[in-house]
């Protein structure tokens, strides 16, 4: 048999990856989320072409990394990532898989679908609206149940199409040791278009505003 024909095991750096899950799990976790997080602001900043903040008395290593969108709000998301959303996960998917734990049936499988739509869903779009509202400068209680309110449904709903393909997909083709690396993948794709849309969106508003001022004065 020739050495091509013989199949290939997993990568050496994600046998080490899932030994580090396996011995570590909550924090290798959030240190995978705290990363993916960072990366998502820094990657959706860049797409989207946000225009960078650095102050005149910043230093050449600043304003370097501001140059690439590698700032205190990246930081932010890292700790959003490492201290939030990663141990929220990891406490409900666990509570999910032990729930479903040895069920293969089609009827057990169509209710850890639902359970994941109708339980989990909700408390991690509501726990990231809120973490967002925080980061953007919300400073007091209303001003974060009115970003909750304001996107939920819109952030719940694209949850509701994603989250019953990617569960159907794992259950039919991922090892249960995989669905950590395989969820944080669709999280990672997920939560950088959302960031993308929305940094168009206040971009957009934020040139609209500026456009209205400017014919407003001219006017006068």
């Amino acid at each position: 048999m020739s050495a091509s024909a013989v199949s290939k095991g997993p990568h050496p750096l994600l046998v080490k990856y899932l030994a580090q899950l396996g011995a570590h799990p909550l924090r290798t976790k959030a240190i995978t989320t705290g990363t993916l997080c960072f990366l998502q602001e820094v990657l959706g900043s860049n797409l989207a072409g946000t225009p960078t903040k650095v102050s005149k008395d910043s230093s050449p290593a600043v304003r370097a990394l501001a140059s690439f969108h590698v700032d205190a709000k990246a930081v932010k998301m890292a700790l959003y990532g490492f201290l939030v959303s990663a141990p929220l996960s990891h406490f409900l998917i666990g509570l999910l898989q032990k729930a479903f734990a040895g069920q293969t049936s089609t009827r057990a499988k169509v209710a850890q679908i639902l359970a994941s739509n109708l339980l989990i869903s909700p408390i991690q779009t509501t726990s990231f609206l809120a973490s967002m509202a925080v980061i953007n400068g919300a400073k007091s209680l209303d001003e974060v149940v009115k970003t909750v309110k304001a996107g939920f449904f819109s952030v719940i709903r694209i949850s509701w199409v994603v989250s019953p393909l990617s569960m159907t997909i794992a259950q039919k083709f991922v090892p249960v040791d995989l669905w950590v690396p395989f969820f944080n993948l669709i999280q990672f794709v997920l939560g950088t278009y959302f960031n993308i849309r929305v940094k168009k969106i206040r971009l957009a508003a934020a040139r609209k505003e500026e456009r209205d001022k400017r014919e407003k004065e001219g006017k006068d």
